[in-house]
């Protein structure tokens, strides 16, 4: 018998002493005096000495957590998580059927996790060398290569199927080849060169795409769909140039190949944040002069990028990292604003009719209100819609319109009285 069953037999066998002698004639004098005694002993028979049961319970409860915990790190999930809310900002936009987003996001998900767990098997080595990564579960031997690598390949197979039986061949294949250009070619390329870091904008500029895809079923040439690829990829380059600047010391003893580790000064760093930034500027406009979304959005992103701007200069001018950390914030809200703006000022929407479905109605109901509350807020949506002669609405029916009064005008002039 253990140590812990000897004590609760003795506390069991004091408890019936007790009690034997709190049933004798004396039983109120007894009572008064062992009833302190009994309390104390059925709090330690019943809660002090936990049963062999519960403690088989207990250490299964922290395993599973453990497990937990171990996958979601090693899926890298707020990552994960960043790369379905673009991939359905990119189908919203889309203005797809609800059906397919469900899937689409499901399998996104999936091969995102996967692409991380094997790029985290290739890496273990470099990452126990760095601060930020040295809690890793495969450093820490939390789980095993092999483990690691029965479930990295299990959510790849799985959300490649998923995005098969869900969406579109052009879907499918842009689902996979993420993995492989993430786990593979990006992998093998930051420990060898700086080019590592366009590369891997490339992958975050996939997401997108592969929501705009999947609810077009393989559109991926559209204007809409370029032009969000184009904002993702272009908003990584400030984003990470300023994560790797503030982490480069860790970067270095990882031996990853990162701008900031291979200059002293972090000049070209700089000028690379706010490069980007001014190519991200002009996204607003580009796309109100393809039609592809009202012309407000390029008078609300220029004012969005107007603060990206300053803070990037900022950066340039005081290259810290306090200064790579603000420009860091800054992406990180830049992003979702730019998507909601987009979304608002949309034409795609505008066109297209909803299913004959009663929930696809509901959110398209709710979004519709998003969008109206958001044009609410526009100073030029306002004014148009109390007069037909907005002062800032630029379009090519407009310029007709006036190249046409003009000719008029000077036709008459022209006339002899």
């Amino acid at each position: 018998m253990s140590s812990a069953g000897r004590l609760l037999s003795v506390a069991n066998k004091s408890k019936v002493q007790i009690l034997s002698l709190s049933r004798s004639r004396n039983s109120s004098f007894l009572s008064k005096i062992y009833r302190p005694c009994l309390t104390s002993v059925n709090l330690f028979s019943s809660n002090s000495i936990p049963t062999k049961n519960e403690t088989k319970r207990k250490e299964k409860v922290s395993e599973v957590t453990s497990l937990v915990k171990s996958y979601l790190d090693l899926s890298k999930a707020r990552l994960s998580a960043l790369v379905v809310a673009t991939t359905a900002a990119g189908f919203l936009t889309a203005g797809g059927p609800l059906t397919t987003m469900g899937l689409t996001c499901a399998g996104t998900a999936l091969c995102s996790c996967s692409a991380a767990a094997f790029n985290q098997i290739f890496e273990i080595s470099r990452d126990s060398q760095m601060k930020r990564t040295q809690k890793r579960p495969l450093v820490q031997g939390d789980i095993s290569p092999m483990h690691a690598s029965a479930v990295a390949t299990t959510w790849g197979v799985a959300g490649t199927s998923l995005l098969a039986i869900g969406t579109d061949p052009y879907t499918t294949v842009l689902g996979a080849g993420n993995i492989a250009l993430y786990a593979g070619l990006y992998t093998y390329m930051k420990p060898r060169t700086v080019l590592n870091t366009w590369v891997g904008a490339v992958v975050g500029a996939v997401p997108p795409v592969i929501g705009w895809s999947a609810a077009t079923g393989g559109e991926i040439l559209d204007v809409e769909c370029l032009l969000l690829g184009a904002t993702l990829y272009l908003w990584q380059m400030p984003h990470f140039f300023a994560l790797s600047y503030m982490h480069r010391v860790d970067y270095a003893r990882g031996g990853f190949k990162m701008v900031p580790v291979l200059e002293e000064d972090g000049e070209r760093t700089a000028n690379l944040v706010v490069r980007y930034a001014w190519y991200l500027s002009t996204i607003p406009f580009i796309s109100s002069a393809a039609g592809v979304t009202s012309t407000m959005f390029g008078l609300e992103g220029l004012l969005l990028n107007a603060y990206a701007l300053n803070v990037a200069h900022d950066f340039k001018r005081n290259r810290t990292n306090a200064k790579a950390r603000k420009v860091f914030l800054t992406s990180l809200g830049y992003l979702p604003c730019f998507l909601m703006l987009f979304l608002i000022h949309s034409k795609t929407w505008d066109e297209k009719e909803s299913e004959d479905n009663v929930i696809r109605k509901e959110i398209d109901s709710y979004l519709q209100w998003i969008r109206n509350k958001g044009r609410q807020l526009c100073i030029h949506e306002s004014y148009q819609n109390n007069s037909a002669d907005c002062p800032v609405l630029i379009t090519k029916q407009q310029t007709r319109k006036a190249v046409t009064a003009a000719d008029e005008v000077s036709t008459v002039a022209s006339s002899p009285n």
